[in-house]
């Protein structure tokens, strides 16, 4: 498959274009600096805001991989997420979006969300808060494209190992038999990419909201 990773530098970013290159697949890292830290075939440099249509439209399946943690930078997951899916309406692209786990729900009635939950921490909201606005816009904005937002799970550890197995969900925490909520980056990378391969089958989430845990 031809995949473009946007913001592939991050430390998810680059995972998953480890994982997808390691298919087999034709990968495109778009990066802002002049550094590439990916191990793609193929490196853009241009900053995701100056991104059109005709930069992503050959491509199969483009994969949101940005974030910002920096208060001030927080409104951009709501801003980025929207320019791309603005500039993919009517292209034949998948979007996937590495989202977060504060916006899944902790009850079958999806009445309340992780980040609500009062355990939650404090230090984590922001973020958490950014993310539920970035989904939601997306919910709501996104009907002429084919996303798909995957959530990780509670614990996302960004040094865990990559296991090989895990739990594809839906927009409820879920948790493994030991009754864990946790999975590494680079597994979450692998279940990324299990979806991106997806693509045109009948198995392929449309407009879906995904979380994965470690089996």
């Amino acid at each position: 498959m031809k995949i473009a990773v946007v913001a592939a530098n991050g430390r998810v970013g680059r995972l998953v274009v480890k994982e997808a290159v390691d298919r087999g697949n034709d990968v495109t890292a778009f990066v802002r600096e002049d550094a590439n830290d990916t191990v793609a075939q193929h490196v853009v440099k241009k900053d995701l805001f100056d991104l059109t249509t005709d930069d992503l439209k050959d491509f199969d399946v483009v994969i949101d991989a940005f974030g910002a943690w920096a208060p001030e930078a927080l409104p951009l997951h709501v801003k980025s997420l929207m320019h791309l899916v603005d500039i993919l309406k009517g292209a034949d692209v998948r979007l996937l979006v590495v989202g977060g786990a504060g916006s899944l729900y902790v009850d079958s009635e999806r009445k309340m969300r992780l980040v609500d939950t009062p355990d939650f921490p404090d230090e984590f909201k922001p973020l958490a808060s950014a993310q539920v606005a970035q989904f939601d816009e997306l919910e709501k904005n996104g009907d002429e494209v084919e996303w798909t937002y995957i959530s990780p799970a509670a614990d996302f550890q960004a040094d865990g190992e990559r296991t090989g197995e895990c739990i594809l969900a839906g927009d409820e925490l879920t948790t493994n038999d030991r009754d864990e909520s946790v999975i590494s980056y680079a597994d979450y990378a692998l279940a990324m990419v299990d979806e991106a391969e997806r693509t045109g089958t009948p198995d392929a989430h449309i407009r879906e909201h995904l979380s994965v845990v470690r089996k």
